[in-house]
């Protein structure tokens, strides 16, 4: 509750501030907005997920606001590099962050960051929110998470969990359930969650947290067991198995992602974007492009998108803290 208010208060200053700012410019930047081309900067390399989002909402926006929205890609540091290209960025909306749920888990892992992913971006617009799967080797003779957990303490230690890599999500999936669960997994971090999957199937490794869209393929072709899924509720391209939560009361986690602007831009700025990006959310084609990822849509304000974030820095905390995690 305090954090919240401390937020609320944090919304009100900076709106306080903008207010203070000549009120004809701001009204005309907003009007002509935009006038030229505008940047968006995806923080991974090209082809990945972000870089994906980027695109198809880069396109979106150019067909419907007349200018080109370009992706610029700024690769390294775990996103880090990027965002605080971002940050010290001119707050007039052109240029634009793609935002991902990494870059709430670094704010939880990196103690000193060169910003404040609360206070430096104002959110724009979220794109989707996803659960992963809890998945396990065929091999495993647990086919539910009570037997999992049964197993895992009947042999502390002996099974290993894969993952993308230290501070990746599957990575603090696992070591939240681990926490909750009260087992005793051993993590085996890889380059990428192809690499992980592949030995999962293999039964090199005994359990992965993995996306929906690394995972679904697999798991309806019989290469995997999937036991659970991370979200509060039954998913919907899973509708037959049942959360993790309904086992280990209070666990969820949750993937998302969406685009954000340099604080200080002009709330008009804001909220054009944001009507554009959840209209766009509402077409059935795009819809459909996400729901064969196994991914949501979610429509939500500015506000709503600050506050989501703000609370997911706060759960990252406390799993960080926990697994010991460090920056690489």
């Amino acid at each position: 509750m305090m954090f919240k208010m401390k937020l609320l208060r944090r919304n009100f200053l900076l709106a306080a501030g903008a207010a203070a700012l000549p009120a004809g410019s701001r009204i005309a930047r907003a009007q002509d907005y935009p006038a030229r081309p505008v940047r968006i900067v995806v923080t991974f390399a090209a082809g990945g997920a972000n870089d994906i989002h980027a695109r198809l909402f880069g396109q979106l926006l150019s067909e419907r606001l007349g200018q080109p929205f370009v992706v610029e890609n700024r690769p390294g540091g775990g996103g880090n590099i990027g965002t605080l290209e971002v940050v010290r960025s001119a707050p007039d909306g052109y240029t634009l962050l793609l935002i991902s749920v990494g870059l709430s888990i670094n704010a939880a892992v990196y103690e000193k960051l060169p910003y404040d992913l609360v206070r430096d971006i104002a959110p724009i617009a979220a794109f989707f929110h996803s659960n992963y799967a809890m998945v396990v080797s065929p091999s495993l003779p647990a086919k539910t998470v009570p037997e999992f957990i049964a197993y895992a303490k009947a042999n502390p230690g002996k099974l290993n969990f894969g993952s993308n890599g230290v501070g990746a999500t599957g990575h603090l999936a696992g070591e939240m359930f681990k926490m909750m669960a009260d087992v005793n997994l051993q993590h085996v971090p890889y380059r990428g969650e192809p690499q992980a999957l592949s030995d999962l199937i293999s039964g090199q490794v005994q359990v992965m947290f993995a996306t929906m869209t690394g995972a679904l393929p697999l798991i309806r072709a019989g290469q995997l067991r999937v036991l659970a899924v991370t979200s509060k509720t039954r998913s919907t391209v899973l509708s037959d198995v049942p959360p993790v939560a309904d086992f280990v009361p209070g666990y969820e986690l949750r993937s998302w992602g969406g685009m954000a602007a340099p604080r200080n831009t002009p709330a008009a700025v804001i909220d054009l974007l944001n009507r554009e990006i959840n209209a766009g959310l509402m077409r059935s084609d795009i819809k459909s492009k996400y729901d064969d990822l196994g991914l949501n849509t979610l429509v939500i304000t500015p506000a709503e998108f600050r506050t989501w974030i703000a609370e997911d820095i706060q759960k990252w905390a406390k799993i960080v803290k926990f697994a010991g995690i460090r920056p690489e």
